[in-house]
């Protein structure tokens, strides 16, 4: 059995699985980011938890794992292997590929966690066979995945997808990034926590609670959602109309939600549209496993492009 190792490190958690060269997943993991102890301490944690694996694959298989892949947020220095910056990790200018490659004696690949779960919807997820998609999971925050022919464009810098920092409420709430009104500020799983709590009173809502209150019937949960996805929809009629997807495919915490929001965000993208060719509107296919799955998929690429180079 050949197979890759595949990482997906989140802000508090982090997912691996060894992945087959069809994409299946042989083995699934999980740990916690460790945060709380600092940069140093989570780099190690990342580290031990890859050597872990290459233990686990070579005691049930035979033999070691074939490369590996790591997915991770912040801005990212795709070719040089290097996470510029990642606020939730403490990192800064952390040389990952090359931390990974070290200890695992293996070859490694290395993307932006969003572009990788992307990557994996496109070819074995919602948008499998489809040509032109964005990819954009409702979680934290709100960010998107360009897929263009079965690969993911990353754009001249990194940033290309970044459509949860669209402005679509001038004078809106403040955001991270500087600007006021940005999509994510408004429509993503963490906003609609925030607001749902603001307007029922239990400061422990989240955006879960909310869809629940709206599927019961709350004329202020009605509100809130309404207002979100509204705002979502002005963001996502912006990003068809300069990507002309196919599909749109929505994924995250939010998107859990089912029908209570994909019927009022397909009708609302519906009602602004004006020239534009709508695009079918789905759910994403491989939830939370989706960037580690897509990690995986850049390491058999990465095995692919060397033999290629021979």
């Amino acid at each position: 059995m050949e197979y890759v190792i595949a990482l997906d490190v989140g802000g508090t958690g982090m997912k691996a699985a060894l992945v087959g060269p069809d994409g299946a997943l042989l083995h699934e993991d999980r740990r916690p980011t460790g945060r709380g102890r600092g940069p140093d301490a989570v780099t190690a944690a990342v580290l031990d938890f890859a050597a872990d694996l290459a233990r686990t694959g070579a005691d049930r298989y035979g033999r070691g794992p074939r490369a590996a892949g790591v997915a991770v947020p912040g801005i990212l220095d795709e070719p040089a292997g290097v996470v510029r910056f990642a606020a939730n990790l403490g990192w800064s200018d952390l040389p990952l590929r090359r931390l990974l490659a070290e200890r695992l004696g293996l070859p490694v690949a290395f993307g932006h966690d969003v572009r990788t779960g992307g990557l994996a919807e496109g070819r074995i997820g919602a948008g499998a066979g489809v040509d032109r998609f964005v990819f954009v999971p409702l979680g934290t925050g709100i960010a998107g995945a360009i897929g263009i022919d079965g690969r993911v464009e990353a754009g001249a810098h990194g940033g290309a997808g970044e459509i949860g920092h669209i402005v679509v409420r001038p004078g809106g709430p403040p955001c991270g990034c500087g600007q006021h009104g940005c999509l994510e500020t408004l429509a993503s799983a963490a906003a609609v926590g925030r607001a749902w709590a603001e307007a029922s009173g239990d400061a422990r809502s989240t955006a879960a609670d909310a869809a629940r209150a709206v599927a019961a019937g709350d004329p202020r949960a009605e509100a809130v959602w309404r207002d979100a996805v509204d705002a979502l929809a002005t963001g996502l009629v912006t990003a068809l109309t300069l990507l002309d997807p196919r599909m749109l495919i929505v994924g995250g915490g939010l998107a859990e939600a089912g029908d209570t929001l994909f019927a009022p965000l397909r009708q609302a993208v519906r009602a602004k549209v004006t020239f534009q060719r709508l695009p079918l509107i789905v759910p994403a296919a491989l939830g939370d496993a989706a960037g580690c799955l897509g990690a995986g998929l850049l390491a058999w690429d990465l095995l692919t492009a060397e033999v290629a180079t021979r």
